[in-house]
C-alpha cells in the first residue's frame, strides 16, 4: 500500500514545493503587464492577446489532467522538469512572435502545458502523499501562499524588467529564472513512485474517475472552481488595462497586483489553517460571496489609487484561498493515490472559467469599449458558487472493495 512507502520530510516538502509555486505562479501573474507592450508594438487588438492566455488556461488545465497521471504514477520530479523546460521555451518565444498564430503557440499553449506541470496539483500531490492528514490543509496553504508570494515578489520585479530593459528582454530573463524549478524539483521525488517497487493501487484511473464523476459534491467542486478561475484571470489579466483607462499610471496597477499577491499570502494560509478545523463548503462558499461582495463595492465606489489599493488587498485575501480547501476536500473524500489526476480535473474545470474571464475580457471590451459586462457576470457568478459549495459532502466515499483489474 502506498501509505506504507518511506516519507519526504515534511519540511523538505513545504520548501521545495513552495519555491517551486512561488517561481511558477509569480512568472504567471504578471502577464498582464505585457497586454499593452505587446499589442502595441505588434499593432495588435486586446482580444488577439487575451485570446492567447485564455488559451493558455485551457491549454494548463487540460494538460494538467495527464500531468497528473504521470505525477501520481511516476512521482513528481520528471513532470516538474519538463514543465520548467517548457515554460523557458515559451518565454522565449512569448518575446519573439512574429504573427498571432505564434504567439498563440509559444504564450498559449507551451506556457499553459508548462504550468500543467509546475504548479498545484502537481505539488498538491506529493504534499497529500507525504504529510500526514492532520496537516494537510495547513500544508497546502503554505503551498499556495508561498504562490500568493511570489505574485508579490514578482510582479514589481517584472514590471521593473519592462522598464529597464524593455519587453522583450524582461521575458528572456524569466525564461532563465523558470530554469531553476528543475533543482528545485528533485527535493520533490517520492520514495517509491516511478520505480520497481511503486505501491500497487485500489483503483485503477478508470476507477477512480468513475467513481468521482459519479458523486455529486465533485461535480459541485467543479462548478464552484469555473468560477474561481472566471474571477481571477480576468482580474489578473484586464485590471492593468482597466485602470489606465480609467486615467490611472501603470504604477498603481504594478502595486495593485502586488498587493494581490502579498494579502493573498495571508488568506490562503489562514484558510489553510481554518480548513483542519471549519467544514471548507462554508469555507468556499464564504470566500465566493465575499468576492462577489468586493467587486460590487469596487465598481460603486469612486476610483481613485486609495480605492484600488483596497479592493487588492480584500480580494487577495480572497484570490487563491480557494485552493487548499478544494483540494483537500478532494483528498478527504477519495483519498490521495489519485489526488493529482483528480486534482488535475477540477483544475481544468477552473481553467475554462479562465478561458471565458479572460478571453470574454478581451472581445467585450473590443466590441463596447468596456469591461462592464464582465465585472457583472463576476459577481454573478461568485452568488452562484457560494450556493453550490454549501451541499458539498466532505466525508470520506463509502467504497467496496473492486479487483484490480475491473
Amino acid at each position: 500500500m502506498q501509505d506504507a512507502a518511506p516519507k519526504l520530510s515534511m519540511t523538505q516538502v513545504l520548501v521545495c514545493g513552495a519555491l517551486v509555486v512561488t517561481l511558477s505562479m509569480g512568472i504567471r501573474h504578471g502577464f498582464g503587464l505585457w497586454l499593452q507592450p505587446i499589442t502595441q508594438a505588434q499593432d495588435w487588438s486586446r482580444q488577439t492577446f487575451a485570446f492567447a492566455i485564455a488559451i493558455q488556461n485551457l491549454a494548463w488545465g487540460l494538460i494538467g489532467i495527464f500531468a497528473g497521471m504521470l505525477a501520481d504514477r511516476f512521482g513528481a520530479f520528471r513532470v516538474l522538469a519538463v514543465g520548467a523546460l517548457l515554460y523557458a521555451a515559451g518565454l522565449v518565444g512569448m518575446a519573439f512572435p512574429t504573427n498571432p498564430l505564434v504567439f498563440v503557440l509559444t504564450a498559449g499553449v507551451l506556457i499553459g502545458a508548462a504550468q500543467a506541470g509546475t504548479t498545484y496539483a502537481i505539488v498538491y500531490g506529493v504534499i497529500g502523499r507525504q504529510i500526514d492528514p492532520s496537516k494537510r490543509s495547513w500544508a497546502m496553504g503554505v503551498a499556495a501562499a508561498a504562490g500568493s508570494f511570489g505574485q508579490f515578489l514578482m510582479v514589481p520585479v517584472e514590471q521593473g524588467l519592462i522598464g529597464g530593459l524593455g519587453w522583450q528582454q524582461a521575458l528572456l530573463v524569466l525564461a532563465v529564472t523558470a530554469l531553476l524549478i528543475v533543482p528545485l524539483a528533485r527535493g520533490l521525488r517520492e520514495p517509491g513512485l516511478g520505480g520497481a517497487h511503486a505501491p500497487k493501487r485500489e483503483q485503477t484511473v478508470l476507477q477512480a474517475l468513475a467513481e468521482a464523476f459519479r458523486y455529486p459534491s465533485f461535480q459541485l467542486l467543479m462548478a464552484g472552481y469555473f468560477v474561481c478561475g472566471f474571477q481571477v484571470v480576468f482580474i489578473g489579466v484586464h485590471m492593468p488595462s482597466y485602470l489606465k483607462d480609467k486615467g490611472l499610471s501603470p504604477q498603481v496597477a504594478s502595486y495593485a497586483l502586488a498587493i494581490i499577491g502579498l494579502f493573498n499570502v495571508f488568506g490562503t494560509y489562514i484558510v489553510g489553517m481554518l480548513g483542519q478545523k471549519l467544514a471548507k463548503r462554508k469555507i468556499l462558499a464564504g470566500i465566493y460571496l465575499g468576492r462577489s461582495v468586493a467587486i460590487t463595492l469596487f465598481l460603486l465606489a469612486p476610483l481613485t489609487p486609495g480605492s484600488v489599493y483596497v479592493f487588492s488587498a480584500v480580494i487577495g485575501l480572497l484570490w487563491l484561498s480557494t485552493v487548499p480547501p478544494t483540494n483537500a476536500t478532494i483528498a478527504n473524500i477519495f483519498g490521495v493515490a489519485h489526488l493529482s489526476m483528480l486534482g488535475g480535473f477540477v483544475f481544468f474545470s477552473h481553467q475554462i472559467g479562465s478561458f471565458m474571464g479572460v478571453w470574454l475580457g478581451g472581445l467585450l471590451y473590443d466590441r463596447t469599449g468596456s469591461y462592464d459586462i464582465v465585472w457583472y457576470l463576476s459577481i454573478a457568478l461568485g452568488i452562484f458558487a457560494a450556493v453550490v459549495n454549501l451541499p458539498v459532502r466532505e466525508a470520506p466515499i463509502a467504497r467496496t472493495a473492486m479487483p484490480q483489474g475491473a
